[in-house]
């Protein structure tokens, strides 16, 4: 199955950080489209469809966010693959997570009616629930995690913007009708961009259309939005460490620790968080690390 070069969608402020990115895996013909402000998945997807088609391409488009991590990438690909005909036939194809545990921080997708080629048309969305909903979720068998991936052709998400949420529609269309491309970089008008609502994907399209299917995907994903997250997908030394950068430890045990750029030194501590950065140097205990981060925001 092959593939067209890919299509990045940041903020003004982090081009050249996606353009080394790029670089650092050989993929330096990726276009990168740069918001001037952030308006949420739905306008920014509504952006890659126009860039995608303005050529009269009606390409598949599969849609990842780029904190996700998922670890058996077999496993990713065949659900990728089960995912293109149905998308060919018209269908807004959702990847649903296989959960392992009663997670609260994830929105479920209640899977309906199952079809012949391995995928579900969504039931409904939910928002994510408490402890006690969510392990009625996961002991049901019936509901996935909402991964935020999707599949669809460009112009099927587009027709569909258009029925749901015109106005997310108009504003884009105006806002990439003017380009100015500069290298990899592709900039939209500002003013017409700021002009358009903000809103997700799920809410704009995706719970609103009759064409909803969810694939269940068991891949081990996690979306990498916390530090425990991080902690659960890297790789430990024999004391159970996780170290990024230059550090050196000693008699220390289930830390995680991130250098940047000096030289970081712990010495018996343990189940600590400790992030070197040319600000500052956050430390906390596991379980209280978003909330250091946060107070120095």
């Amino acid at each position: 199955m092959g593939a067209e070069s890919p299509l990045l969608i940041c903020n003004e402020e982090h081009r050249f950080l996606a353009a080394e990115q790029m670089r650092l895996i050989g993929r330096e013909d990726a276009s990168i489209l740069l918001e001037p402000v952030g308006r949420n998945t739905a306008p920014a997807i509504a952006l890659a469809a126009l860039f995608a088609t303005r050529n009269g391409d009606d390409p598949l488009l599969l849609v990842l966010a780029a904190d996700h991590f998922i670890l058996d990438v077999d496993r990713f690909c065949e659900s990728v693959k089960k995912a293109v005909p149905m998308a060919e036939q018209g269908k807004l194809v959702t990847f649903g997570i296989v959960p392992d545990r009663n997670e609260t921080g994830y929105g479920y997708i209640l899977r309906g009616e199952a079809l012949s080629d391995g995928g579900f048309v969504v039931g409904r969305f939910e928002e994510k629930p408490d402890r006690q909903t969510a392990e009625k979720y996961v002991k049901s068998g019936d509901y996935y995690w909402n991964s935020g991936m999707f599949m669809f052709r460009a112009s099927r998400y587009l027709e569909e913007l258009k029925r749901r949420r015109p106005e997310i529609l108009d504003a884009c269309s105006r806002s990439i009708s003017v380009t100015e491309p500069d290298m990899q970089f592709v900039r939209v008008d500002a003013e017409a961009f700021e002009a358009c609502p903000a809103e997700s994907i799920d809410y704009a399209v995706m719970e609103k259309t009759d064409d909803a299917v969810v694939i269940p995907l068991d891949a081990r994903w996690s979306d990498i939005g916390s530090w425990s997250a991080l902690w659960d997908v890297q790789e430990r030394d024999g004391d159970g460490n996780a170290f990024k950068g230059d550090v050196l430890s000693l008699s220390s045990n289930n830390n995680n620790v991130r250098a940047d750029g000096r030289l970081v030194a712990i010495v018996g501590v343990k189940d600590l968080v400790v992030v070197e950065t040319k600000d500052a140097v956050p430390l906390a205990p596991s379980g209280l690390m978003l909330l250091a981060t946060k107070a120095l925001q």
